[in-house]
């Protein structure tokens, strides 16, 4: 074999080492990463956002929203309704674009 043939399958293999090795170690990060034990701030974030979850459910919306908030609400959605022509405001609008006639 001649020295350009042997240096250009030197070259490939070696990026195909590299490849494979990048590839392994980006697997298996992820894999000790899932298998190790969360740090304790982690795990309080966490607990925290699954209480907020099982609390806002079982409020049916807002946690801890008095009727301070729920009248400043309601006094924002009639605003609202009144600049933008009323309708559901929850609801996505429902866009409507007719097809062009052509002659």
């Amino acid at each position: 074999m001649s020295l350009p043939r042997l240096s250009q399958l030197t070259s490939l293999l070696r990026s195909a080492v590299s490849l494979t090795l990048r590839r392994n170690i980006g697997i298996s990060a992820v894999v000790f990463n899932k298998a190790k034990e969360l740090d304790p701030i982690q795990k309080l974030f966490l607990d925290k956002i699954r209480d907020y979850n099982g609390k806002s459910k079982a409020a049916g919306g807002i946690v801890d929203a008095g009727p301070e908030f729920q009248r400043n609400m309601s006094e924002e959605e009639a605003k609202l309704q009144r600049l933008y022509g009323g309708g559901d405001l929850t609801k996505f609008p429902d866009f409507k674009f007719p097809e062009p006639k052509f002659e």
